[in-house]
């Protein structure tokens, strides 16, 4: 399997909410660059950001676009997030099931058919406007 089916097949479970395919493609050293706070290692710390994000979030991803490079192990996606704040996240802003349409990014890393890194990039600002009604 090349990097680019390992990719395509973890968003295609990611958008199915089918997160133990999704998981299944992870590698159990994960390394999770999201585009707030510290660097999560491993599959557990992995697990656990994306039951909160689906406890917090309902999210589907379009206009995905991914690209590999030559020695097929890094993998860059652009993709809009079409999603639905459920619950209130942390200190953001309290969740009232507003929906928000934000471009993001994502950087990878594949190695033996499993995802070794994901590093996450998107506008945070943007998308506390977006929830507080100021777009």
């Amino acid at each position: 399997m090349t990097s680019l089916d390992t990719v395509t097949r973890y968003y295609d479970a990611f958008n199915r909410k089918d997160w133990a395919t999704m998981l299944s493609l992870v590698h159990a050293d994960i390394q999770h660059d999201s585009n707030q706070g510290a660097t999560r290692v491993g599959k557990d710390l992995f697990s656990q950001f994306v039951q909160h994000m689906d406890d917090c979030y309902d999210e589907t991803l379009t206009d995905m676009v991914i690209m590999t490079e030559p020695t097929d192990r890094r993998v860059a996606c652009e993709f809009v997030v079409n999603g639905v704040y459920k619950s209130t996240d942390g200190d953001l802003p309290a969740a009232t099931g507003q929906t928000y349409v934000l471009p993001a990014g994502a950087f990878l890393e594949v190695a033996d058919g499993q995802i070794t890194r994901i590093t996450t990039y998107y506008n945070l600002p943007l998308w506390e406007s977006l929830v507080l009604g100021n777009q």
